[in-house]
Parts: structure tokens; C-alpha cells; sequence
């Protein structure tokens, strides 16, 4: 398999002290720890168990601000010293965490600017967690002293091998703190107020400014916000979260703190750009909870995966959080089995982990999550739950020669926060086209087909992918189709998804008949964006072969060809003889323009098409006579063939050659079986 067009450069200081860090232990092994929660006597038996478990590193002080300063300037750090010390007496490392993510109750009882408020003006109360306002400087400066003083008295203790700030940064805050701080980053970012109000087009229904103190948050009005605000203060909310995990960051790094620094991500979350974030981690971390019940949750995590790994260009990251079995926070909470525990864990290694840790080490036995699973559960060591901890730990050992290995990919999906945001925005031809919605269900088709994927960032160079996919970036400035013009000249088939290059960096409609950036590469062009009625719109084809019904609905664009080749056309309604499909010659490749929301099976055939065109194979093996590989996902990672069978039959498929197995030491040849909900982990065996 050829490399990916990401090929590793330097690395930052902090991103080579986490490779040591793995090339020393391997794949990092834990959870996050609370000991606090806990009578001490339970602390050395947590240390054996966790010996015995193969964990080797745990998250401490993640929610322990009150019990490190139960008030205002107390600093009780005596029970930590203990933690830390019985940790690496056991062997065990630790990611400690900046407890600054839940404030104690009196910051918020005696400062209540330290407490977020909503868009209808209600100021939320302490008693809960994340109860901070991002742009309060009376948290910042809490938060920072108590940062200080950790990083100051644990920088140099030898558990101490990561740092974790804050936790999820996502905090959203409609008060008067926060309006200030917008005012201030509307004025670096627009420098005039005439320039603003060209950028929000205030002209419309009387919205023009006169001062910058004139602005708010968009919190609750009578009728739609100014779609422009909006898009800004969901870029501003993301820079000030970004800019709280700064300041913390660096005063752990001001004390000469030389352990790699990281915060939790929470996959492709909605209030903060992941891609701006993203350089300012010396390791891309996540959280992640699919949910059993949901028959596309391997497909959705595996697309959350990939994404963590082009957030850090193809580097090694680490699966933070993820649920032993069940949660506790949906409305109806399946259980995991330990072997579908299992196999998510190995699907995130096959998609680049370097770590695999859970919430939480020991099961709470009061407060909120007192019934969300824990790797070692109320009923204790004797369970089912335990028993599969102790065997993920023994599988992770053994993958060791997988650390530090990359994901070769031949595909590009382009995913851009910015634009789903303005996408999102009310008043637009329908609101059940969904950004996310369209990008997953992309994905789950070159899933199914085992095709890797880079994720990449709009104006990302795309040079050297075979294949460019687009579903829906409502948003493409001038360097992303620029960049996706470079693609097929270069030799790319690059195929973008409907509704897609409509607006520009402000949200405002784009002039002229669209894609307007890209009429020239697509051979194509649009008037009119058109709701589709409920039962959808029959589809008739001309260059596609479909295993299914060949159906669009949602939405639809009245498009005309401009030279392309139409490979798909509606059959009858209003738009009756109008394009859905077409492709056109590029340069050296091809643009394909989807011009509504094509059914499953439409979809599949369009990527079928575009990916033979690419000359992109998935790397599923050939399938043997004897069984179906249907439920197989199977990843390249360096030199290690993960195949995961989530089915309920034993599967078998052809690997040419002769493999080991690092699970099992067994050597196979050709055909290989894979037991319901189990995994193989094939290494090609060399002779000299």
C-alpha cells in the first residue's frame, strides 16, 4: 500500500516527550482516577488492581478543585502527595489533571460573574460541573493560581508523566463578561465598526451599528438573529475556550514542566474548531461513547477516529474516555459486553491510538454518575466487567509493535467547523440537510468498503490523494476550492456533495449560479435550491449501476450541464430531466457534482464509481468460499492488519502470506477466522 501524502515531519518537544513516553510503555493503558471519592484504605487495593489489570497510566485530579482548595487561597495537597507516591510505587504513571474544568461552590457563591448565563439571560448556579463563564477573570485567575501552585509542586515528581488540562472545554456564555470579550475579538477581527456592519450586512431589517458597545451575544430575540452574529460568536466562544486552555497550558509549561500536555476532545463537537485547536496540544486527545443501541456507532466512531488522527496530521493520539459498558446519561443505557468494550478499543489502536483509557477506574457510588460503568464496577474484582479490563490490558501489551505506526490513506474528507456552523443557521431550504448528518453517512459508505480516510481541513493540500470527497461544506473559501481544483488537475477524482460552496467566509450567498468557485471544475451549474417532498424523487440513471432503489430527497439543486457528463437525472416531478449526478474532465482527473441528497444505494454506487475511477481499493481481504466478511472492518496500520468481526457468525477471509498474530502468537497463512465479536491483529511475517 502506497505511503499517505502525510508524511511525519519534526515534532514539537511536547509531541516527542509523549513518543518516549509510549516507546517506554507502550500503549497507554487506564482511566481516569478519583480518589478522592474514596476512603484511603481503598487506595492501595486500587494499585494492585489495577496491576493486575496491566493498567499503566491514570488520569488524577480531573474534578478535584474543592478537595485541593476547600477555600478561597487553601491549598490541601497532602492526600495527593499520598495518591501520586502509591502510584508510582505501583508502577503506574500519571496524566494529572488541572482540576479547573468545576470550580468549587464559593467561587460561584462569592463571585456569581464566575457563573455562565444562557441565551435568555438566566445565570446558571453552581452545584453541577463546568459552572464557569470562559471570559470571567475572576475564574481565570482562580484557575490559574491553583494551576500555578500544582504545576510548581508536581512538575518534577517522577508518577507524574502527562498533564491533562481542564475537561472538555464546551462551555457556552451569553453574559455581560462575554459580551465584552466578543466586542473585544469583533474589534481585532473587523478593526472598524463600518467594516462589521459590511460583514453582518446590517442594512438588512435595520441592524446597522454605530459603536462596537453597541453589541451583544445573540441572545434570545424576537424573531431570527443575524445569521453573521451568530456564525461569529460561535468562532468567538470556540477562540475563548482556546484561549482558557492557553493560559493554563503555558503556566504549567512557565514552571519548567517538560511532560506533554493535552485536553479531552469530544470527537466532532459543535462549540469549538477542533482544527484551531489542534496545534496547541502536544497530543490530539478524545472522548468517545458510542452508543450500543445504534446499529451505525462503529461507523460514526471510526469516523470520529480518523478525524483525531488528521487533527494531529496523522500522528498517534489517545482515546481519553470511552464507557466499560454502560452510561448513564441517555434517556435508555444499553450495556457494552466486555468483547464489544474490547473491540472498540481495538478499533481505535487500528485507527491510530496510542492510549486507551475509560471513565472511570471505580465505579462511583454516589452523585450523578453513580450508575455510569466503571472498570471496576460496584459488584467489585468478581465480574464480567473486571474480567475484560484484564484482558484488554494483556491484548494491549502484546501491541506494542504497532506504537508509533501510522494510517496509510488514499482518501480525503474534507470537514470544516466553520462551515457547519453557517450551515446550521435557521432560514435556510430546509433544516433537515444537517452538515454532520451528511459527512457520517458519506463516511460510512468508504467504511463499509474498508477504504481509509484522512480527514483534512478545508485549504488542506490535497496533493497525492486518488480520491476527494466533499458531502456538504456550505462554506468553501477561495483556498479550499482552490485546493480542490489543484486536486483533480493533479489527477484526483474529487466528488462534491450537495449545497456545497453556497456561502462565503460570512455567510452571505455567493453571486452568480452556483457552485460559483467551481462551475469551471464541475462542468455544471445551479439557479435554484429546491426542498424535495416527503416520499422523495425517483432517479433515473445513465452512467451508474445501482444495487437498490435509486432515489434523491431533502433537498435538490436545479442544475443544468455546462459540459458534463449527466449520470444521473431526476425521472419525474418538477424537476423532471434536471441533472442529480454529472462528471466532468479535469486536468488530470474528475469533478463529480451530487446535486441533492442521494438515497443509501444511489450514494454507495455514486463512491463506488468515483473510487474504481481513483483506482482506491478498501483493504478488506479477499473473502473466502466458505464465509462472508460483511461484518469485518478491517485497517491497515503500519505493518498491522486489524480485522474486527462485530457479527454473530465466525468469519474467514484470504491474507495472501504468512501472518503472526499479536493477540495470540499464532502463525496462519491464507485463510484466517475470526470469532464472533473477536479480532485478529496480523503482523506479515519476512524471511531472510
Amino acid at each position: 500500500m502506497p505511503d499517505s501524502p502525510r508524511t511525519p515531519g519534526e515534532r514539537p518537544a511536547g509531541a516527542r516527550a509523549f513518543d518516549a513516553l509510549t516507546a517506554e510503555r507502550g500503549i497507554l493503558f487506564g482511566g481516569d482516577y478519583n480518589p478522592e471519592q474514596w476512603p484511603r484504605d481503598t487506595w492501595r487495593e486500587d494499585v494492585e488492581l489495577m496491576q493486575r489489570a496491566g493498567v499503566n497510566v491514570v488520569t488524577v485530579g480531573v474534578f478535584s478543585w474543592a478537595m485541593l482548595e476547600p477555600t478561597p487561597g487553601a491549598r490541601e495537597f497532602g492526600w495527593l502527595d499520598e495518591v501520586l507516591d502509591l502510584l508510582h510505587a505501583g508502577g503506574i504513571s500519571v496524566d494529572l489533571a488541572t482540576p479547573t474544568a468545576s470550580p468549587p461552590p464559593w467561587l460561584g457563591v462569592r463571585h456569581p460573574e464566575t457563573l455562565p448565563v444562557d441565551p435568555d439571560g438566566v445565570r446558571l448556579v453552581a452545584g453541577s460541573r463546568n459552572q464557569f463563564a470562559p471570559a470571567s477573570r475572576v475564574y481565570r485567575e482562580a484557575a490559574l493560581a491553583i494551576t500555578r501552585d500544582l504545576a510548581e509542586r508536581y512538575r518534577d515528581h517522577p508518577a507524574v508523566r502527562m498533564w491533562h488540562v481542564g475537561n472538555e472545554f464546551g462551555q457556552l456564555d451569553y453574559g455581560d463578561e462575554a459580551a465584552r470579550a466578543f466586542r473585544d475579538w469583533l474589534s481585532a477581527r473587523y478593526g472598524t465598526i463600518e467594516a462589521l456592519n459590511e460583514a453582518w450586512a446590517t442594512a438588512f431589517w435595520s441592524q446597522r451599528y454605530a459603536d462596537f458597545d453597541e453589541i451583544l451575544p445573540p441572545r434570545r430575540a424576537p424573531y431570527l438573529i443575524n445569521p453573521t452574529q451568530s456564525l461569529d460568536f460561535r468562532r468567538y466562544t470556540s477562540d475563548e475556550l482556546r484561549a482558557c486552555y492557553l493560559e493554563l497550558r503555558d503556566a504549567i509549561r512557565d514552571t519548567g514542566a517538560h511532560q506533554p500536555i493535552t485536553t479531552n476532545f469530544m470527537g466532532p463537537f459543535h462549540h469549538a474548531d477542533y482544527w484551531s485547536w489542534a496545534d496547541e496540544v502536544d497530543v490530539i486527545s478524545d472522548d468517545q461513547y458510542p452508543d450500543p443501541a445504534d446499529p451505525d456507532a462503529p461507523a460514526d466512531i471510526a469516523f470520529a477516529q480518523d478525524l483525531m488522527r488528521g487533527l494531529g496530521g496523522g500522528a498517534p493520539w489517545v482515546l481519553m474516555e470511552q464507557a466499560i459498558s454502560a452510561v448513564q446519561w441517555r434517556g435508555h443505557n444499553l450495556p457494552k459486553t466486555p468483547a464489544r468494550a474490547r473491540l472498540d478499543s481495538l478499533q481505535a489502536v487500528a485507527r491510530g491510538a496510542d492510549g486507551i483509557s475509560f471513565f472511570q477506574w471505580r465505579q462511583s457510588r454516589a452523585g450523578a454518575e453513580r450508575f455510569h460503568s466503571g472498570m471496576l464496577p460496584h459488584a467489585g474484582a468478581d465480574t464480567e466487567v473486571f474480567a475484560g479490563v484484564c484482558r484488554q490490558g494483556a491484548d494491549l501489551q502484546r501491541l506494542r509493535p504497532v506504537v508509533g505506526s501510522r494510517v496509510a490513506a488514499r482518501t480525503a474528507l474534507l470537514f470544516d467547523w466553520s462551515s457547519w456552523w453557517a450551515a446550521d443557521e435557521p432560514a435556510r431550504p430546509t433544516t433537515r440537510l444537517t452538515t454532520l448528518e451528511q459527512v457520517q453517512r458519506w463516511y460510512r459508505s468508504l467504511w463499509r468498503r474498508n477504504v481509509p480516510v484522512d480527514v483534512v481541513a478545508h485549504g488542506a493540500d490535497l496533493t497525492g490523494y486518488d480520491l476527494v470527497v466533499v458531502p456538504h461544506s456550505y462554506v468553501l473559501e477561495p483556498p479550499a476550492a482552490a485546493a480542490l481544483i489543484a486536486a483533480a488537475e493533479h489527477g484526483a477524482q474529487v466528488v462534491i456533495g450537495p449545497f456545497s460552496g453556497v456561502a462565503d467566509v460570512n455567510g452571505h450567498i455567493l453571486q452568480g449560479r452556483s457552485p460559483v468557485q467551481l462551475r469551471g471544475l464541475v462542468g455544471a451549474s445551479g439557479e435554484e435550491w429546491a426542498g424535495l417532498p416527503d416520499a422523495g424523487a425517483a432517479v433515473d440513471l445513465a452512467g451508474l449501476t445501482v444495487a437498490g432503489a435509486a432515489t434523491a430527497g431533502i433537498l435538490a439543486e436545479k442544475l443544468r450541464s455546462d459540459g458534463a457528463e449527466v449520470l444521473a437525472s431526476f425521472a419525474d416531478g418538477d424537476l423532471a430531466g434536471r441533472p442529480v449526478v454529472t462528471r466532468n474532465a479535469a486536468g488530470a482527473g474528475s469533478a463529480w457534482y451530487v446535486g441533492a441528497v442521494l438515497g443509501d444505494d444511489l450514494l454507495d454506487a455514486v463512491l463506488a464509481e468515483a473510487l474504481a475511477a481513483a483506482g482506491v481499493d478498501g483493504i478488506r481481504p479477499e473473502p473466502s468460499a466458505e464465509a462472508a466478511t460483511a461484518a469485518v472492518e478491517a485497517v491497515r496500520r503500519g505493518d498491522a492488519l486489524f480485522l474486527l468481526n462485530r457479527g454473530d457468525t465466525p468469519a474467514q477471509v484470504r491474507v495472501p502470506g504468512e501472518w503472526v498474530d499479536l493477540l495470540t502468537d499464532e502463525t496462519t497463512d491464507n485463510l484466517v477466522t475470526i470469532a464472533p465479536w473477536d479480532a485478529r491483529v496480523l503482523m506479515e511475517r519476512h524471511h531472510s
